[in-house]
């Protein structure tokens, strides 16, 4: 299976049990106007008898899928793409305290968990951290750089729940160049070796960019192969405020010919996303921004709307959930920031919870999920 069953059947029980009951206080009644030029709006679901759209039903579920969890900001890199350091400069010394970790886990109620930054291997009870979200029966992504994963090791247990998701933007010379720093893609894959050495489950993570080159791409999942290691996670680039480096982005256009020219290439590897998030990537389908199914918790509170554009902090999970006027955000609703992403973490929720779905695409996510 591409993930253990105890994540799959975890996960599957958990959408199935909130679309049928969504907690009533997460949810919020949006008047919009829709927009009929805009492609990736929430489609009908029915024509009612006086010849009005029906919404579909999802745009009043909204519950978390996997909470990111940012117990710091410090790094030991300057990566270019990254906003983090720049974003939170004024309290990057700072750290979110344990118990309070914990409390934003239990408020959100997510089954999964990644933990990321900043670099979370940077924190001093980083391994207590997972130890308690496991406990809590959650499973948890911790990304990493990997340069201290060889160091700090000792202070894991490997569990099915847990995986080490080791970023990796190329093979050495592209991946130190886009971390700004040499030696750093050679200790990422000690980092790995030792893991995957001690029984640990490890997964990668790549951005791709504008000059990004698919076929290195495929020499590093090729390479990587030798270490066993149980999948791969990518996420096209695009700018926001906290980083506008313009010319390594890419628009909404640039990132389908880039999956387009890589479908074939990337075939043969154990990619975690999900097929119909891939699909969208390459343009062969529209899916809404669901940024609320992956909600953000930093040293500022719950930051919404998602984890790339900041317009408020909120004190409490419900607030985020409430409070935020998610009818503005997404391509097409009048917000410029939202109009060439398509990361993740935005749209991956709207693949899992399956609107705008296909009848085939039930088949496809089982096929998926157990090869």
């Amino acid at each position: 299976m591409r993930f253990p069953l105890s994540m799959t059947a975890g996960m599957a029980g958990y959408i199935f049990k909130n679309k049928m009951r969504p907690r009533p206080e997460w949810q919020k009644t949006v008047q919009v106007k829709e927009d009929a030029s805009n492609p990736f709006r929430i489609l009908p679901s029915a024509v009612a008898e006086d010849g009005s759209r029906q919404p579909h039903p999802m745009i009043r579920q909204r519950f978390p899928i996997v909470m990111m969890l940012e117990p710091l900001h410090a790094c030991n890199l300057t990566c270019t793409g990254c906003g983090r350091i720049r974003e939170y400069e004024s309290t990057i010394t700072e750290r979110i305290p344990l118990e309070e970790c914990l409390t934003a886990v239990d408020e959100c109620g997510a089954p999964m968990v990644s933990i990321c930054g900043g670099e979370p291997m940077m924190y001093p009870q980083i391994g207590d951290l997972v130890a308690g979200i496991l406990e809590r029966n959650k499973h948890i992504y911790l990304c990493t750089n990997g340069m201290f994963m060889r160091k700090r090791l000792h202070e894991f247990k490997p569990d099915k729940r847990f995986f080490f998701n080791v970023h990796l933007d190329g093979m050495e010379k592209t991946h130190d160049l886009c971390v700004e720093k040499e030696g750093v893609f050679h200790q990422a894959i000690e980092g790995i070796k030792a893991a995957k050495a001690a029984g640990f489950m490890v997964c990668t993570n790549t951005t791709i960019y504008q000059e990004t080159d698919m076929h290195e791409i495929a020499e590093l999942f090729e390479y990587l192969q030798q270490f066993d290691v149980d999948g791969h996670q990518i996420s096209p680039a695009y700018g926001y405020s906290a980083v506008n480096v313009r010319e390594i982005f890419m628009t909404r256009d640039d990132i389908h010919q880039k999956f387009r020219q890589a479908k074939d290439l990337l075939k043969r590897f154990r990619m975690n996303q999900t097929p119909v998030y891939m699909e969208f990537l390459r343009g062969e389908r529209d899916l809404p921004c669901t940024a609320w199914g992956n909600p953000t918790y930093n040293i500022k509170g719950w930051k919404g709307p998602c984890y790339l554009i900041t317009d408020a902090h909120y004190k409490t999970f419900e607030g985020l959930m409430t409070q935020t006027p998610w009818e503005r955000y997404g391509a097409g609703n009048g917000d410029p920031r939202c109009e060439h992403c398509m990361v993740h973490c935005g749209y991956e929720p709207s693949a899992a919870f399956g609107i705008n779905a296909r009848l085939a695409d039930s088949f496809k996510m089982l096929s998926w999920a157990l090869r």
